[in-house]
């Protein structure tokens, strides 16, 4: 099963300095239907206005990605953590037992960025914060782990979470391809974040998003040159 959701039919949220659009259920908006993909609860797509973001406030047990398109976003949190992640690299913030944290873009541009949400395998971990620069990904036409719970990608650059599931991303050159398998039991959700891909023929446009299950493999095709980022989960 593939099933493409349509970026104009997203959920969405705006403010002076905000422009969201959400894949599931989160904030005010509610649909059912649309509640998560297995351990991913939430994927937000975040427009934040030059000089502005969010105030300090608590999360726990959530393994929070996120993974900047455009511009910078600047983390700082009640464990003294503070740093700056910039386009194309990507933070994570365990929140286990409970943390506190404020995201602000203190750029001259606006921010653009995915804000990701995986339940982590288990309350009460200890919360934590990362992020890290991932260089050499221009179109090489593979899926690199990016952040990662799963026991393949240890020793790998990828950032740690608390659950069996990896945050990959990939750029593919137009008419290029890339294979994933897909696990029994695991389901998948990807967005091409730019240009416009085929998902075992299915098109589907950017920031579209393509909810998989009970599929053994996907074929990703770009039909034209993509930025990709997908969620494996149980």
């Amino acid at each position: 099963m593939i099933d493409v959701r349509p970026f104009g039919a997203l959920g969405a949220m705006r403010e002076d300095w905000l422009d969201s659009r959400f894949h599931f259920s989160f904030a005010g908006y509610r649909d059912p239907t649309r509640m998560g993909h297995g351990a991913l609860r939430v994927w937000n797509d975040d427009r934040i206005r030059a000089q502005s973001g969010f105030g300090m406030h608590p999360h726990r047990d959530m393994e929070i990605v996120t993974y900047v398109r455009t511009g910078a976003i600047t983390h700082e949190d009640s464990l003294g953590n503070r740093g700056r992640t910039e386009a194309g690299d990507v933070q994570v913030m365990s929140a286990g037992t409970g943390i506190r944290h404020a995201e602000y873009n203190e750029e001259d541009e606006d921010t653009t960025l995915f804000q990701i949400w995986i339940v982590p395998d288990a309350a009460g971990h200890a919360p934590r914060w990362a992020a890290r620069r991932f260089p050499g990904r221009e179109e090489d036409g593979r899926l690199v782990p990016l952040a990662s719970g799963r026991s393949e990608h240890e020793g790998t650059d990828a950032l740690p979470i608390h659950q069996d599931a990896a945050l990959y991303g990939a750029r593919l050159k137009a008419g290029d391809s890339l294979r994933h398998a897909v696990g029994p039991g695991r389901r998948i959700y990807l967005v091409a974040a730019e240009g416009a891909i085929t998902v075992n023929g299915i098109p589907a446009g950017a920031r579209d998003g393509i909810a998989v299950e009970d599929e053994d493999e996907i074929v990703i095709r770009a039909t034209e040159a993509a930025e990709i980022v997908l969620v494996d989960a149980p």
